[in-house]
């Protein structure tokens, strides 16, 4: 039986999120001239973990850490999306030729403000844990 791979899992993921109406971007947001929409998600995954599925140390169990920040251009819009991905997340993903655990919610620090940018966005990040196994 093959590694799992971590890259169906984030795709698993991004898709959720996005059938969820998010606009969503897999680590970091453009670079340059771009203007932000008014809420948005940034996905940051692990690279995943393999896990021994007994004593005869075959890794075929998997489970991956990542982190949603949900962004907004006030609290409110970044709240918005927080409760968008918790309710994304609130089932299992689908992952091809692995059967999912639902994501676990490991909640995050309180909402902040980012002066960096213009006009100040507010983002708070949220962490999951997916586990999978083979189907």
């Amino acid at each position: 039986m093959a590694a799992p791979e971590v890259l169906p899992h984030v795709d698993a993921v991004q898709e959720a999120l996005e059938e969820a109406g998010l606009v969503v971007y897999l680590g970091g947001t453009p670079g340059g001239s771009w203007t932000p929409p008014d809420k948005f998600a940034v996905l940051y995954p692990d690279p995943g973990t393999a896990l021994r599925e007994s004593l005869a140390d075959r890794r075929t169990d998997f489970a991956v850490v990542f982190q949603v920040t949900c962004v907004g251009s006030s609290t409110e819009r970044a709240l918005w999306v927080a409760d968008k991905v918790r309710k994304a997340l609130s089932q299992p993903v689908a992952v091809v030729g692995r059967g999912t655990w639902k994501p676990e919610d490991l909640g995050g620090p309180p909402v902040q403000r980012d002066d960096d940018v213009s006009p100040p966005l507010w983002f708070v990040p949220v962490q999951y844990r997916l586990q999978s196994t083979p189907a």
